[in-house]
């Protein structure tokens, strides 16, 4: 990973170094609540470099190729493509890499507040240590947590290409980096925080309150933070509150109630798919037509025609009737 510290920008240099020990950073999604940036370190094979790095922030990166290490005084610890790494705020250490390959990921950052409270969820101590909340380096990440990482920086990746919701995007990442320090403090066999439920009733009101308001909101941009500041709740508990009460993930939900609002309308002829489109919340004829083909199998086109055919003969039969 060589010379970075995880705010974002190059560690210090030594003499002789070049660029391809400087990584390279993109940010792939920025919100709020949190960031996601590829990085990418083309270094060679080296020893542990100097001077020392430090991390300004509390970070969770993400291995997709090659590997270093990171060395806390006598103490060394390597990261691979199987792992998750955790940087503690002002945690110091040196970075080596033990191939030519250099290495690449993607480093999570989630607003201090967020990541206080899912990782209260498993840690409750974590108020009396907020500024390095981890307790570990990094854990060997399962097959499902190594699919769901790729599968998210290829959607990314696509944004321009595939029109990305903001809300989709935050629920996402924000779940990966739960199910990862939920699985971090399993493996390191910190104690488990059993969750504190507030009643069935109040979830139950929240719930039936941001359903509202999303049908309410059909049209507009709607974001985590957005919504959860409706309801009275903190964006990832609110995620979670409403994916318990309806079996589906927010973003999923109102996806899910845009497409079969506008099926409805393209019943009754509506001929400007664009203007459908951006009336229920997409952000181009595109957008709207490609995710309408992943949930029915057909384009609105071809429903709206179908629809139509099947219209006139019903008219027929009332005539001959």
């Amino acid at each position: 990973m060589g010379k970075k510290n995880f705010a974002g920008n190059s560690g210090g240099s030594s003499s002789g170094s070049d660029d391809r020990e400087t990584p390279i950073y993109r940010t792939l999604y920025e919100s709020p609540l949190l960031s996601a940036t590829d990085y990418k370190c083309c270094a060679q094979r080296n020893g542990p470099r100097v001077p020392e790095e430090q991390s300004e922030n509390n970070s969770i990166v993400l291995m997709r190729h090659g590997c270093f290490v990171r060395h806390f005084g006598k103490r060394r610890v390597a990261a691979d493509v199987n792992h998750a790494v955790f940087f503690s705020k002002n945690s110091v250490y040196r970075v080596s890499h033990p191939t030519d390959h250099g290495d690449r990921g993607t480093r999570f950052l989630v607003a201090p507040r967020i990541l206080k409270e899912i990782i209260s969820e498993f840690d409750p101590s974590v108020k009396d240590h907020l500024e390095q909340p981890f307790a570990f380096d990094s854990i060997t990440c399962d097959r499902q947590i190594f699919r769901r990482h790729r599968e998210l920086v290829q959607r990314l990746e696509n944004a321009a290409e595939n029109p990305l919701e903001h809300l989709w995007a935050d629920v996402t990442v924000l779940q990966l980096i739960a199910d990862i320090l939920e699985s971090a403090f399993k493996k390191h066999r910190q104690p488990l925080k059993v969750r504190r439920q507030s009643t069935k009733t109040d979830h139950a009101e929240k719930t039936e309150f941001a359903k509202e308001y999303l049908a309410d909101k059909l049209s507009e941009s709607i974001t985590l933070s957005l919504i959860a500041r409706e309801v009275g709740a903190s964006p990832f508990n609110f995620a979670r509150i409403f994916q318990e009460q309806t079996g589906l993930p927010i973003h999923r939900y109102l996806t899910l109630l845009r497409l079969r609002a506008s099926l409805e309308r393209l019943s009754d002829g509506n001929d400007d798919l664009t203007s459908l489109a951006l009336d229920l919340g997409f952000s181009s004829h595109s957008h709207f037509t490609d995710v309408f083909r992943r949930e029915f199998g057909e384009t609105p086109s071809d429903f709206r025609r179908q629809s139509s055919i099947k219209t006139i003969r019903e008219i027929s039969k009332n005539l001959i009737a």
